[in-house]
């Protein structure tokens, strides 16, 4: 079965080296499923982080509720989810996520079988030189491109 993916969050691939990246199920409620499998997610400007009980929550990600006027008056927009992953991982990605320069940055959302899937990854920023130096070599490859097709 193909998986269908919900969200993307492009603009990590730009402001992050990706070094791993991990599968993990999301804790959600029944209108946040609906709102995700009709693409109203945004990915952009979330992380994942662990809360006092050293669990994996993520956080800043935005899911509108699936039919506004039937929402709860309580419903937050921005509400930190919990993230479903085993021990093993939990404590590597702690220990990693401790380290200076290293984040937890989600990539997408997308349908793994019936379930909603968040794909994040261990990453560290880019330095500004660092994403000039990418476009540049990027348009020297679009052009060498463009004279070998004419």
């Amino acid at each position: 079965m193909k998986e269908q993916i919900y969200s993307e969050n492009k603009k990590a691939y730009y402001d992050y080296e990706i070094l791993e990246k991990f599968e993990a199920g999301l804790i959600l409620l029944g209108q946040e499923v609906k709102s995700i499998r009709a693409g109203h997610i945004t990915l952009t400007g979330s992380y994942v982080v662990f809360n006092s009980k050293q669990e994996p929550s993520l956080i800043g990600t935005k899911i509108p509720p699936y039919q506004p006027n039937n929402a709860p008056q309580d419903y937050n927009i921005e509400r930190t989810r919990k993230i479903l992953l085993n021990k093993k991982e939990i404590n590597y990605l702690q220990g990693k996520s401790k380290e200076k320069g290293f984040s937890l940055i989600p990539l997408k959302v997308y349908d793994n079988s019936g379930r909603i899937k968040l794909e994040f990854a261990l990453a560290r920023g880019k330095k500004k030189y660092d994403k000039k130096e990418k476009i540049k070599s990027r348009d020297v490859e679009r052009e060498i491109n463009r004279e070998l097709s004419k």
